[in-house]
């Protein structure tokens, strides 16, 4: 009897889970510009896929008598001062910051979500540990403190990741924080507890599904946050160092030749400024799509 009664509980909780999945699609397709950043993603991650494929040139091949050209036929985009094609970095370069704006995200959510868990389940002397540690850490300013974390480690895209992840899990840990204090006191918790459930099982089975939405719309703005540091990083040249391309070393280099060749810098901050908004975009409908309600606000 039990078992058939947990069973319909479940089916049900999926009929819900399936239910309130399409109500947020449907919810989120009425929002024009999340469509449009969702579908900007969509094209940026598969150029940044399919880069070997679509650049029509090596991204690193140095040709010093095609230095400085403007987009013409043969260079779409023009070339940089070392004659390499400028859409074809722009292409490989995508990879890098998407791959390290994502993975930093991942990484941050990962910390931020384990903390913010800990402190809203556990209270007491847990919570007055770890939300110490988010008042240093949100007291330090992110760029300066990545800025001198750079300085003595040769950057790679692994160790840019892990630098912006440590840098950026403070307002996560946060929003789990808050959204655990809530819910560890709500009926579902105590029947858990009842029915002889240790902590971890609460905490990862039972409360952590009913945080995960502003928590994947906190992932979405994360993307976008880590992309902009990584950009102000490499253009005040603590970033990736060449000959690896990214659109914040892509707009460093390009800031010595704003007079005489300025598509340099036009094309790759346009890039990144079109990939931070649409993620923008997204997360802003992502969050009107979850709750219907701060739309009317």
């Amino acid at each position: 009897m039990t078992q058939s009664i947990a069973g319909a509980a479940d089916s049900n909780s999926i009929l819900v889970t399936r239910r309130g999945g399409n109500s947020i699609w449907r919810r989120f397709r009425r929002n024009p510009l999340a469509l449009f950043g969702l579908t900007e993603l969509i094209l940026l991650g598969i150029s940044a896929i399919f880069a070997p494929a679509l650049a029509p040139f090596d991204p690193n091949r140095v040709n010093p008598y095609d230095a400085l050209q403007p987009p013409n036929a043969v260079h779409w985009l023009g070339t940089d001062d070392l004659g390499r094609d400028v859409l074809s970095r722009l292409l490989y370069a995508g990879r890098v910051s998407l791959l390290v704006g994502i993975g930093s995200a991942f990484f941050a959510v990962l910390i931020g979500t384990l903390l913010g868990a800990l402190a809203g389940y556990y209270g007491r002397g847990v919570d007055a540990i770890i939300s110490r540690s988010i008042d240093v850490m949100l007291s330090l300013p992110v760029v300066p403190l990545a800025l001198v974390i750079s300085a003595f480690s040769q950057i790679t895209p692994l160790r840019l990741t892990l630098i912006l992840a440590a840098v950026s899990w403070m307002g996560v840990a946060r929003l789990v924080r808050g959204e655990f204090l809530e819910l560890r006191t709500a009926q579902f918790t105590d029947a858990a507890r009842s029915m002889g459930a240790s902590d971890l099982r609460i905490i990862f089975v039972h409360l952590l599904p009913n945080a995960i939405s502003p928590i994947v719309v906190a992932a979405t703005l994360l993307v976008a946050y880590a992309i902009l540091i990584e950009s102000a990083l490499s253009f005040l040249g603590f970033g990736l160092q060449p000959p690896t391309a990214s659109w914040g070393n892509m707009l460093y280099n390009a800031q010595r030749y704003l007079r005489n060749a300025a598509w340099l810098a036009v094309f790759s901050g346009v890039v990144i400024t079109l990939t931070v908004a649409s993620i923008n975009f997204v997360g802003d409908g992502l969050r009107e799509a979850i709750d219907p309600r701060l739309k009317e606000r």
